[in-house]
C-alpha cells in the first residue's frame, strides 16, 4: 500500500504527518512503528494525523501515535506543525483554526514572522487528572525511582508529566530515570519526564524523556509542564524562555489561564512510501 506523507519537526522533535482526508488511511500499531523506524521507514518521533472535525464549530482534527505505535493525547510541537501543513497543503488559508484533540480543543495561529502560536488550553494540576495515584494534592510530590527519592510535580497538558528540577541538564540522569518514571506503577498511563535547569527567573533548559518515544529533541508540552511548574511553584515569571537541545521555544501563563506556547514549524520533504498492509 503507497500513502502520501510530509516530514516536518519542530525544533528537532520530528513528525511524519498524513492527511487522512484526501487519502483514506488510519495506520495500525504496526505500520505506525514501520513510519517512525530510522531505518527501515521514514524516521520520526510521533505520527500525525489529519482528520476532519467532528463538529462544524472546529476546522480539524489531530491524531498523535508515538514511535512506539501507541496514541497519546497531545504534541505541542506537532501541533505548531500542523497549523503549518494544513495551510502549506491548501486544506485552510485561515491563520487561526480550532483543532479537535482527544481531550478538547486547542487553537493554533501562524504568525506573520512564520512562527506559531498555540493554545494549549490551561493545566491540570488535580493527580486524577493526569493520572497519578496519591493521597495528596501537594504541588510537590515525593517519588522513588532507581531506589532514590525525588521531588516532582505532576500535571496535565492535555497529556501527562512529572518535572524535577534538576542542577544541570547536561549532567542530569535521563537516561537512567527517563524510563523509570515513564513506567512508574504511580502512573497508570505512564508519563512524560521532565529534567528542568533554571537559568534564570525566565529561562530554563529542558531535557524530557518522552512516553512511549524516548528522549527527544525538544517536546512542546514538556516545555509547557516545566514553564508552568516554575511559575506556579514561584520559581519563575511569565513569559518564560524555554531552550531544549534543538532550540528555544517561548512560553506564558498566568494562573487561571490557558497556556500559549511560541515557537517555529519545519517542513522538510514531501514524498511517498509503500507500508505493509
Amino acid at each position: 500500500m503507497k500513502i502520501r506523507f510530509t516530514k516536518m519537526h519542530g525544533l528537532g522533535n520530528d513528525f511524519v504527518v498524513l492527511d487522512t482526508i484526501r487519502q483514506n488511511f488510519v495506520p495500525s500499531e504496526a505500520q505506525a512503528k514501520f513510519l517512525a523506524d530510522r531505518h527501515f521507514g521514514v524516521g520520526c518521533d510521533q505520527i500525525l494525523l489529519v482528520e476532519k472535525a467532528h463538529s462544524t464549530d472546529n476546522d480539524f482534527r489531530y491524531r498523535i501515535f508515538n514511535a512506539d505505535g501507541g496514541e497519546v493525547e497531545q504534541c505541542g510541537n506537532g501541533a505548531r506543525c500542523f497549523v503549518r501543513y494544513v495551510r502549506e497543503q491548501g486544506l485552510t488559508t485561515k491563520t487561526e483554526i480550532r483543532v479537535e484533540i482527544s481531550t478538547g480543543i486547542i487553537v493554533l495561529r501562524q504568525e506573520s514572522n512564520g512562527m506559531v502560536t498555540v493554545d494549549m488550553g490551561p493545566p491540570r494540576f488535580a493527580p486524577a487528572d493526569v493520572p497519578f495515584l496519591t493521597d495528596s494534592d501537594a504541588l510537590v510530590q515525593p517519588l522513588v525511582v532507581g531506589g532514590q527519592e525525588i521531588d516532582i510535580t505532576v500535571l496535565s497538558m492535555g497529556n501527562p508529566h512529572a518535572v524535577q528540577i534538576v542542577a544541570n541538564v547536561d549532567t542530569a540522569a535521563v537516561e537512567k530515570l527517563g524510563p523509570l518514571i515513564e513506567n512508574d506503577h504511580r502512573f497508570p498511563r505512564r508519563v512524560n519526564a521532565g529534567f528542568m535547569q533554571i537559568v534564570s527567573r525566565q529561562q530554563i533548559r529542558l531535557r524530557v524523556h518522552e512516553r512511549g518515544a524516548g528522549e527527544t529533541i525538544a517536546c512542546g508540552t514538556g516545555a509547557c509542564a516545566a514553564a508552568v511548574t516554575g511559575i506556579a511553584r514561584g520559581l519563575l515569571d511569565s513569559p518564560v524562555e524555554v531552550i531544549t537541545r534543538g532550540g528555544a521555544m517561548q512560553i506564558a501563563w498566568s494562573a487561571g489561564q490557558s497556556v500559549m506556547m511560541t515557537g517555529p514549524a519545519v517542513t522538510v520533504f514531501s514524498s511517498e512510501i509503500e507500508i505493509p498492509d
